[in-house]
Parts: structure tokens; sequence; C-alpha cells
């Protein structure tokens, strides 16, 4: 019973100084609890979409490329919850926001039929530059969490962006194709021949830059890809 209490002051006194908060919702997380509280995390605006071969998200590629699988885990809306985590993610250096959402999407996914066939995780990457300024590639560390909860192997270096190329923010899907279409190259493409290539990203809006990847997978001898993503826009 002391040592219990003794505990309880020491959890209350830490977190008076080094406050542990839910990375969705911004409130209190109990002791010994991380990264998003139970109230967010039964709230997350998950899509279920890799529960359907056919769906939101692979109808965005139709007629565009071959693809085996694709899903979303979460609804992207403005001012909410996914777009809170990514802003963790990418501008406020929490990194575990990342490997985090990837174990959750991936006990899901391994348990997919759609998404059973992958054999090697690829992050969509950052071009150097930008990856020396941010310390690292976010949709890396989802690919990590992914690869974890998956058991499948995941490739950090497997796409290569040579390119700086502009924002994409204002541009529409063809302008946005247009800016990423020659940005990526596969330096080792022995490490994928012959890999069915789940391809993942952190939010698909027009889906350019994850079809200019997937277009460079695909002149590698014997692939195929599927495709996941952190969140999804309208």
């Amino acid at each position: 019973m002391l040592n219990t209490l003794r505990l309880r002051w020491l959890d209350n006194l830490l977190g008076l100084f080094y406050p542990n908060l839910c990375l969705a919702c911004g409130r209190n997380l109990p002791p010994r609890q991380e990264g998003i509280c139970i109230s967010c995390r039964y709230k997350l605006p998950r899509t279920h979409f890799h529960q359907e071969a056919d769906n939101p998200f692979t109808e965005r590629f139709w007629g565009r490329i071959p693809l085996q699988a694709g899903a979303a885990f979460l609804h992207f809306t403005k001012g909410g919850r996914t777009q809170r985590l990514i802003h963790h993610l990418k501008y406020e250096g929490k990194r575990e926001v990342g490997i985090y959402l990837g174990n959750l999407y991936g006990q899901e996914l391994r348990e997919a039929p759609v998404f059973r066939e992958a054999t090697l995780i690829l992050p969509v990457p950052l071009h150097p530059r930008k990856q020396h300024r941010r310390g690292y590639n976010q949709s890396a560390l989802f690919a990590r969490g992914l690869s974890e909860a998956m058991g499948i192997p995941w490739l950090p270096d497997g796409l290569k962006r040579t390119e700086y190329t502009a924002t994409q923010t204002k541009k529409s899907r063809l302008e946005r194709f247009n800016n990423v279409e020659k940005a990526f190259v596969i330096p080792h493409p022995e490490k994928i021949k012959q890999q069915h290539v789940l391809l993942v990203d952190d939010v698909a809006t027009t889906g350019a830059t994850l079809e200019a990847c997937a277009l460079k997978v695909l002149e590698v001898e014997g692939t195929k890809v599927s495709m996941a993503t952190i969140g999804i826009a309208q």
C-alpha cells in the first residue's frame, strides 16, 4: 500500500513537470499510458477500407496502375484528430506517432486477406534536403510500425527521391503528377525484384506521389504493388 502511494505521488510529480498528453486531443493521459488516450483511440475516424478489395482508396488509382490492394487507416479532415496526429508527426518531432499508428494499423492489415500477399514494405521517400531539415522521414516511421505488427520486412532506401519538387498543396492531380513524375528512382532494383511491395505514405490526397512511386516499382521485374497510408483526404 505504501509503495503504491509512493508510485502515485511520483507519477503526479513527474506529470507536473513533464505532462504526458494524448497526441490526438492534448488531454492528460493516465500514468504509464502513452500515445493516444482510450477515448481518442475509440473515436479515431477509421475508414475500414482494408476490409474490401474495392474501396474509395483504390478507386483513385483505377485505370492508372494495377494496384493489388490499397487502404488508408483514417479519414483526414481539417481540424480533426488525424490532422493533429499528422501535425505532431511531421512538424513537432513526435516520431513515436508514426510507429504507434503503424503498429495499430498493422494489427488490422495482417488480418485482411487482400494484404496478406505483401512481402516487402517501402516508404515514400523525402528528398535528402527535406529529410535533413526534418531529421527523419515520417513515412519511414509508419513503415517501421507496420513492419513490426505485420511481420513483413521494410526497406528504408528502396526508393530514392532525386528531385526537390515544389509544394503540392495547391496543385491539381495532373499538376501534382507532373511535379513528381520523374522525381523517384530505384537505387537497388535487385532488392525489390519479384517482391509484392506495400508502398506506404502519410496522407493520400490525389494519389499522384504514390502513383509516381508505384510506376517506378513496377518497372522492376516481377513486382506487384499495394498501398497503405495513415490518412486519406477528401
